[in-house]
């Protein structure tokens, strides 16, 4: 858990913080737009992460919003965090798929290939000269003239 998911205020004190009053928060909770957490003695208990999720409600309703409106807002906003977190890890992927395709190409190129039409024509040159050495070791060569 990190420092700002600690709960550390108490209700009084998070109302105080976010500007509103206690019954408030009260009505955020009912409302599932917070879920403080509880002591032993099931006594709320905010976080900073909390007091900010207050705040983002408190500027939500001052623009006019109402609390269903705050619900389908806060709901669209971690949507979107999702959405950018998906999108980071596939613009990530990406960036690694290239990569190896960069590693790919440079050890295809030290393979120094050859395109497929120069080996044909190497081929065709290598067949024409073995008809050649065949064809002329068909021929019996005459034995020289006598002198």
């Amino acid at each position: 858990m990190n420092e700002s998911e600690r709960a550390i205020y108490v209700i009084s004190v998070a109302a105080e913080l976010a500007g509103v009053h206690p019954q408030t928060l009260r009505i955020y909770e009912r409302k599932g737009l917070l879920r403080p957490q509880r002591t032993s003695g099931n006594t709320r208990r905010y976080s900073e992460s909390d007091i900010m999720v207050l705040r983002r409600i408190q500027e939500l309703t001052s623009a006019g919003l109402n609390l269903a409106g705050v619900v389908r807002v806060m709901a669209l906003e971690l949507e979107i965090e999702g959405s950018r977190a998906r999108l980071e890890d596939a613009a990530e992927e990406v960036r690694a798929l290239q990569d190896r395709i960069d590693e790919l190409t440079e050890a295809r190129n030290a393979l120094a290939l050859v395109p497929l039409r120069d080996v044909r024509r190497v081929r065709r040159a290598m067949k024409s000269d073995a008809l050649d050495a065949a064809a002329r070791d068909r021929f019996i060569q005459a034995p020289p003239a006598p002198s």
